[in-house]
């Protein structure tokens, strides 16, 4: 009880603070937890609870946007189909035909679970050829086909929603208007000799636990908008995801006979170039890294203004691809853990809030 009587004085400090015109309710919240053990935070305290985390988020290099984030209070949503709405809500307002908005869906910190990592993700199965789809999804589209989902067996399978409510998990089918994907093409190059490549429009976290004030909630699925590097050099490039970098350097000619050769270098490029073009032609929001970086130079600047530190995990606010052309790479960032925040599940490594999706 302690802790949480820490927790909550804290955060309420900070909301009084720096939210004006707020009513101090220390005292109600002290009385509430030492009266039930417990204290139920208000919308608005909700909301500002949330974009502090994201402020906080260390390994997030897009924070400059912080305060820009839609809140959705869904913590009365307590029967399935409610949830289930709910979700699909986040999903359609986060896309926003393509101009995304960082978006979060808070729970009910005790009774509801999201197990999806993202709320659309590809399948991943295993063929006697090897891997088809994402590999990163094998064990949880073995864990939806157990509770009965078949998929379509191609590369890009959107999986279903396993939703717990009090203990009980369900499946759900995304309807197929909601969700928004971008076929990947090179303007110059035909890089994957014909196959129809793709990737969802939105990246919408939904395995990490979201911390207010000394209360959790362990379903609070959210979203940013995409980086390049993280479809371009990460999802489709890494090897043990879609692994497309030796068909692009065929395809580009080059010589992969010798790694000197820079085959994996010049091929990630042009990949990644693709991915940029594909979003920009279907008109769906996307940040190349080095805009990316200058972005979050300016909210280095606009905290140093405000009196606070910069805290940031730097493997992660450096760019999976030409790194050491930003800012970033240059600079020490203290990881100092700051609450709120996001935290991973504890069976489960995961990323940056709102960007990153895989651990490097």
């Amino acid at each position: 009880m302690q802790h949480l009587l820490d927790e909550a004085e804290r955060f309420l400090t900070t909301y009084i603070e720096e939210t004006p015109h707020t009513q101090n309710r220390l005292n109600d919240v002290r009385e509430e937890i030492l009266r039930t053990g417990n204290y139920t935070q208000t919308t608005d305290e909700l909301t500002f609870g949330a974009k502090l985390a994201w402020r906080n988020s260390n390994r997030c290099i897009g924070r400059l946007f912080w305060d820009q984030l839609h809140v959705i209070d869904a913590r009365a949503a307590t029967t399935i189909e409610a949830i289930r709405d709910a979700l699909f809500h986040h999903i359609r307002h986060a896309t926003n035909e393509g101009r995304i908005r960082s978006t979060i869906t808070i729970f009910h910190p005790q009774r509801v679970r999201v197990l999806n990592h993202q709320l659309i993700r590809y399948a991943g199965y295993e063929t006697v050829d090897g891997v088809l789809g994402d590999p990163a999804s094998l064990a949880f589209t073995k864990q939806c086909q157990a509770l009965g989902w078949t998929g379509q067996g191609t590369a890009f399978d959107i999986l279903p929603l396993l939703v717990e409510l009090d203990g009980q998990v369900t499946v759900h089918e995304i309807p197929q208007e909601l969700i928004l994907e971008v076929t990947i093409i090179h303007p110059d190059y035909d890089l994957f000799a014909g196959r129809d490549i793709k990737w969802y429009a939105v990246p919408m976290i939904s395995d990490m636990r979201l911390e207010i004030g000394g209360i959790s909630y362990p379903c609070a699925p959210f979203n940013g908008w995409y980086m390049g590097t993280e479809i371009g050099a990460r999802n489709l490039a890494d090897a043990d995801r879609y692994n497309l970098l030796p068909l692009v350097a065929e395809q580009l000619g080059l010589n992969t006979s010798r790694e000197r050769a820079l085959w994996k270098d010049r091929a990630l490029v042009e990949l990644n170039i693709a991915v940029l073009e594909s979003f920009e032609r279907s008109k769906v929001t996307i940040v190349d890294h080095h805009t990316s970086a200058k972005q979050f130079a300016r909210f280095e600047k606009n905290e140093a203004t405000c009196g606070r530190d910069v805290t940031g995990e730097w493997s992660w606010l450096v760019p999976p691809m030409s790194g050491a052309a930003t800012h970033v790479f240059h600079k020490d960032y203290d990881n100092a853990l700051q609450r709120p925040n996001f935290f991973p599940k504890q069976t489960q490594a995961t990323g940056c809030p709102f960007h990153q999706e895989v651990p490097r």
